[in-house]
């Protein structure tokens, strides 16, 4: 799934008033976490997950590993705080 840039910029903006669902802490991204990510996603669609420690680096690896396992688009990274996007699967 590939968002154009316009579609990018109003997610952002929409996601601009949300508060963070996921924190990841000291242990980083693990199974259980992920397992929360995509409960958030399925329930959102849209979503900010907060790193509360970690240099640049550290938050765009986070964000290439979750975009990856979790199939959702990275919007935008402001400071520690990621932004994704998974349209929901239609209900059969």
């Amino acid at each position: 799934m590939s968002l154009s840039s316009v579609t990018k910029k109003a997610l952002k903006a929409k996601a601009h008033h949300l508060d963070p669902v996921i924190l990841i802490g000291q242990k980083g991204l693990t199974p259980a976490l992920f397992q929360e990510i995509e409960i958030a996603l399925e329930h959102h669609e849209l979503i900010k997950i907060k790193i509360q420690q970690g240099d640049k680096e550290t938050c765009e690896g986070f964000a290439a590993q979750i975009a990856t396992t979790a199939a959702a688009e990275f919007i935008a990274k402001i400071g520690r705080v990621l932004v994704f996007y998974r349209k929901k699967k239609e209900d059969k």
